[in-house]
């Protein structure tokens, strides 16, 4: 977990032993930690090493004892590099050994001792425990499905956590605690609790996150078609949010903790939560522009799957990567992907998925060019819907075939299909169709000339993305509009347009950004 930040440390034993007057001391600035070493070590050596330095000091929490033990270290071992004692701090489990200066008064896990000592049973599980957790940093609802404890109970195990200054609020109800106490909680949780007590609290936690995010990306996404989780363990507690603002909200400030807990779900064998989380996070990647996680996470699912012998879920991840891959340009890796979550979901009889595939494989041959095959999938993808009477899916599909005619140039059809489309969300309220909709009839008006139809269609999606908060669809609407703006001649409407969409592709480091600015680079060129 960060770094302490500006959570003073007490060295309490010294007031009760020695009769001292206690001062609360922050830790070091960077510059003064450095300045610290200099001062222990000589200029000259620290100079010599400044980026290792920095890493040195950063290991060491800036706490000035750790800096002390450390520098000790490295006077007694002159001719070795400081790098060398970097490497020792960067392994946990040896850590405390590497800033054990042989004497309780020198030692650190004697100072963490001290505050830990102090602490009520309960809140000592609790930190013991918190050493299971992988995320950099943790909420009090899911310290209480941790530890197994009512919310009410974990709130107040956490508080004395953070009085003890074993714990740091960084943030507005966000936990943390630096690797040094990690590694000291560790310790404590293997001599204290069993191997079996620790794997059931990383299973309950496990089971926070998978439902918690479950129940968000339900809420972001009503219209994508469920998955079965299993039940929580026993005193887990997973969250709910209240709304559709709250849950994307939920979503942003766990993304870090999200990817963490995917990751040591893979690690420690829960291979079921290590697909279903990346599964859960889709479209709140997609939406937020974060590309790289959403195929890294499901290159992670489909890992795990496999090992399972899972599948349903090789078959999801499959698919969630073709997407990954179609938006990343990759198009052979996505067309394999695609093709084999085809066959999984076929062979498991699951018609809806097969449509979504379909549909899926359709939007990476369209971003190829190849508009008559994409048709050909898009209209499997339209009669598979119909014939299961899906109409949520059925709306999409409309609007896909009609984009699909409306790249070939028919655009009676084009209007037609993404006119039914549009009726069919609205009566279901899917908002995330309807946007993407107003964003085909804007491209079919466009090509037909109607300009001003064409922007009042690209305005419509744009202001339904910034409901939604996603920003990629923002992006996309905003370029369109631009577009739209220079074939009627509103060279300041399409500049406005193209700079607003560059400043959210920036945003999220999108490679579009290069697009976006040959358009600007253009329109500043062009005669005026």
């Amino acid at each position: 977990m960060p770094g302490p930040g500006h959570q003073p440390y007490q060295l309490t034993s010294l007031v009760a032993a020695e009769g001292a007057h206690p001062i609360t001391l922050d830790v070091l600035s960077e510059a003064d930690a450095r300045a610290l070493l200099a001062r222990r070590l000589g200029q000259e050596r620290v100079a010599g090493e400044l980026e290792v330095v920095t890493q040195l000091t950063q290991q060491c929490a800036r706490l000035p004892l750790a800096l002390a033990i450390a520098a000790a270290r490295a006077v007694t071992q002159p001719y070795f590099p400081l790098r060398s004692i970097v490497t020792e701090l960067r392994d946990v489990t040896g850590r405390l050994d590497a800033l054990d200066g042989g004497e309780a008064a020198t030692s650190v896990r004697a100072v963490f001792s001290w505050s830990y000592q102090s602490l009520s049973s309960p809140a000592a599980r609790m930190f013991r425990l918190l050493s299971v957790h992988p995320g950099p940093d943790i909420t009090a609802p899911a310290a209480a499905s941790l530890t197994g404890l009512p919310l009410r109970q974990a709130r107040l195990q956490v508080g004395e956590l953070t009085s003890a200054h074993l714990l740091t609020e960084h943030a507005p109800g966000r936990f943390a605690f630096h690797d040094l106490l990690r590694a000291y909680a560790a310790e404590q949780a293997v001599a204290l609790d069993s191997d079996a007590a620790r794997e059931v609290a990383l299973h309950r936690v496990l089971d926070h996150y998978v439902h918690s995010a479950y129940a968000a990306s339900r809420l972001v996404n009503p219209s994508r078609d469920p998955i079965t989780l299993t039940q929580p363990q026993p005193g887990a507690l997973p969250e709910c949010p209240a709304g559709y603002a709250e849950a994307l909200d939920w979503l942003d400030a766990e993304h870090q903790a999200l990817l963490a807990v995917i990751g040591r779900a893979a690690e420690a064998g829960f291979d079921t939560h290590a697909w279903q989380i990346p599964w859960t996070l889709v479209t709140f990647f997609q939406m937020r522009g974060h590309n790289h996680d959403l195929a890294a996470t499901q290159l992670t699912a489909l890992a795990a799957a496999r090992r399972r012998g899972d599948v349903t879920g090789q078959a999801h991840a499959h698919r969630n990567l073709g997407r990954a891959r179609a938006l990343a340009d990759c198009c052979d890796e996505a067309h394999a992907h695609l093709s084999q979550a085809l066959r999984f979901f076929r062979e498991l009889g699951d018609r809806v998925y097969q449509a979504c595939t379909h549909q899926d494989i359709g939007m990476a041959l369209d971003s190829e060019s190849k508009y008559l095959r994409a048709l050909s999938h898009d209209q499997q993808a339209l009669e598979l819907f119909r014939t299961v009477g899906h109409r949520r899916g059925l709306a999409n599909s409309l609007n896909a075939v009609g984009l699909d005619y409306a790249h070939l140039g028919d655009y009676s059809r084009a209007l037609s299909h993404c006119q039914q489309a549009l009726n069919l969300c609205r009566e279901l309220a899917l908002r995330h169709e309807e946007a993407a909709t107003w964003d085909s009839l804007g491209y079919a008006h466009h090509q037909l000339g109607h300009h001003s139809d064409a922007a009042a269609c690209y305005g419509r999606a744009l202001g339904l993305c910034r409901d939604l908060g996603n920003r990629c669809g923002q992006a996309e609407a905003l370029i369109h509009l631009g577009d739209t703006h220079q074939a009627s001649g509103d060279a300041r409407g399409a500049r406005d347009a193209w700079t607003h969409a560059l400043a959210i592709l920036d945003s999220i480091h999108d490679p579009g950004t290069e697009t976006v600015r040959a358009k600007l680079a253009g329109l500043n060129a062009a005669p005026r």
